[in-house]
């Protein structure tokens, strides 16, 4: 049975079908699945129990803890290749009397370092049957969008107090082999280029990128390598569009999880009545009404839920006003289906309900200030002359919290790019933050001018018009990764600010040239047409306004299919939070797994 997935966690699921189940198809007998932390996130990001059972996997378990031995079953172990995990399975198979399974079929999600493989040599070689590298290292976190298994990745990349250490070059690596994993998933081999900047992050990253594709596709003794797909891969550093990490966004799945506490994808809320009980509701794409609602303004959300509601509900009305035997006995099959239309329906319209209830308590006032700041231009598009004057309001309101304060200082800070010393430490005087005064002052480690004196005027990326277009006062702002997919379909970026690690694949280089290592095609704009892909990565997290950017600009331009990904995913809390702890030892700092 398929799993009903979309997008890059079909991939995913296909890869793994390909790699790794159908070494087992001319087999009619149930085998146990061993999986690790990492491996069992992927497996509930792409598939569910009853895809597991039709593969012939009759149990799941967990390769860290104690289990009862089967000796009759063979196991497959689907790891990542890390001392913990391979000790899990050595801890299998000590003695071939006491060995848990009849075999084992070992696949790594990546390469295995040769010290680990060794050790599986000298402890089981014998019960190991076969042992293969998939090269899976990313989640497909949602249709279009992919995140890296690298937790404390932000932490690495920025923090000043790992400035003389190896770190930073070490996790660019590991982040660019992870990279190279989605890119083989989705069986590119993309021209890579990057965003030119004041840090050598991108550039360092795209580099790594480009050496470990080659690696990756070099297929015999002679190395001749894939050829370049009809695909661009752009790399983009996080300091490139502050502006969307702390603008709040009133789209519904952005506004969601900014306002909500909503955990691993897990919305709790209470039941109707006095007795009401405390619910569950997981925010995923098997959701269609999710997947519908998820990107549009939450004015929209609010006017069509409860119309699909009273539809829905009506439908059962009428349904029951038949009394037929057959009426009601098809009545009878369709319950369960409108009873679970209903309930998602109850459950987005709390969201929205709960959503709304917080914007109009307070962030309705700080929208329009925040959408002035932004743009530098109010909702009548006159230039705002004092941005100073546009703050103060917030900042003495007392309704609004500390991180509602520190979100518009940013803002204004961001607007003029950067301030005084003086005044920076007025406002955090005056405002009462200085516990959290780091929130602002760290993003200078992101190359973002804090201090006016702390680089030269920051070049800004030329903005797209977008003034015919229509939207909400309240949601002007349009993040500039949107303008930068739309420009690099359109081949408008510019070369010098987006430079390639490697000869620009011949469907993106405007003039259709092919290149020395392709074969002359007959229309290269033709095959762009069907096959072409973006991907875009973002080092040091990716918004949920950006991933909206990916599927409005996928639909958009239908002649290519936008894909973006990062370390993880931000919401303005867990970035400020990240920041803060810029300037802490690694020792102090708390990592939060994704």
């Amino acid at each position: 049975m398929a799993p009903a997935v979309r997008g890059l966690k079909s991939f995913v699921w296909q890869r793994l079908k390909s790699a790794v189940f159908d070494d087992f198809s001319k087999e009619e007998e149930w085998k146990i699945m061993l999986l690790d932390d990492y491996t069992t996130k992927l497996l509930s990001l792409c598939c569910k129990m009853t895809d597991l059972l039709a593969e012939g996997v009759t149990v799941v378990e967990n390769v860290y803890k104690m289990r009862e031995p089967v000796p009759h079953m063979k196991a497959i172990y689907l790891i990542t290749p890390t001392k913990k995990s391979v000790d899990g399975l050595i801890d299998d198979f000590i003695t071939k009397s006491s060995s848990r399974y009849k075999a084992a079929y070992v696949y790594f999600t990546d390469f295995c370092p040769d010290s680990l493989f060794n050790k599986i040599k000298a402890s089981c070689a014998k019960s190991i049957k076969k042992c293969k590298e998939i090269n899976i290292s990313f989640f497909p976190y949602e249709s279009q969008v992919f995140t890296l298994n690298i937790p404390d990745a932000f932490y690495r990349c920025y923090s000043p107090t790992l400035e003389r250490t190896k770190d930073k070059d070490a996790v660019l690596q590991v982040m660019a082999e992870q990279i190279v994993t989605l890119c083989a998933t989705l069986d590119e081999n993309p021209g890579v280029r990057y965003k030119s900047g004041p840090s050598d992050r991108a550039s360092k990253l795209a580099q790594l990128v480009e050496k470990a594709l080659e690696n990756y596709y070099k297929t015999d003794e002679k190395s001749q390598i894939k050829a370049k797909t009809h695909s661009q891969l752009i790399i983009i550093d996080r300091g490139f569009d502050p502006v969307s990490t702390v603008l709040h966004e009133l789209t519904f799945q952005a506004m969601a999880y900014d306002l909500l506490p909503i955990e691993n994808d897990t919305y709790k809320y209470k039941t109707e009545g006095s007795g009401g009980k405390e619910k569950e509701a997981i925010l995923e794409e098997d959701d269609d009404l999710w997947v519908k609602m998820r990107h549009k303004h939450i004015a929209d959300v609010i006017e069509e839920l409860p119309k699909l509601l009273k539809d829905a509900s009506s439908k059962t009305k009428a349904a029951e006003g038949k009394l037929s035997i057959s009426a009601l006995s098809q009545l009878m099959k369709k319950m369960p289906l409108y009873r679970k239309e209903i309930s998602k329906q109850v459950v987005h319209l709390n969201i929205a309900e709960d959503c709304m209830s917080k914007f109009k308590s307070n962030i309705e006032r700080l929208c329009k200030t925040e959408q002035d700041l932004a743009l530098g231009t109010d909702a009548e598009g006159q230039k705002v002359k004092d941005s100073m004057r546009v703050l103060l309001p917030v900042l003495l309101n007392k309704s609004h919290d500390s991180y509602d304060k520190i979100r518009a200082i940013l803002l204004y800070i961001f607007s003029t790019n950067g301030t005084t010393q003086e005044n920076l430490d007025k406002l955090i005087q005056n405002v009462q933050i200085e516990s959290d005064s780091d929130m602002i002052r760290n993003w200078k480690y992101l190359d973002v001018p804090v201090i006016s004196s702390f680089v030269a005027q920051q070049h800004k990326y030329a903005r797209r018009d977008r003034s015919k277009e229509e939207t909400f006062q309240l949601s002007r702002w349009t993040p500039v990764i949107k303008d930068v997919m739309e420009d690099a379909i359109e081949n408008k970026l510019d070369s010098k600010d987006w430079p390639y690690c490697s000869r620009c694949p011949p469907t993106w280089n405007g003039a259709g040239a092919v290149s020395a290592r392709q074969k002359p095609r007959a229309s290269c704009r033709e095959e762009r047409r069907s096959s072409a892909r973006l991907i875009v990565f973002v080092i040091g997290g990716v918004t949920y306004s950006e991933m909206r950017s990916a599927y409005e600009v996928s639909e958009a331009y239908k002649s290519c299919e936008v894909v973006i990904g990062s370390t993880h995913i931000l919401t303005p809390r867990r970035l400020l939070e990240e920041v803060k702890s810029l300037s802490k030892p690694k020792d102090m700092v708390c990592i939060k797994d994704e």
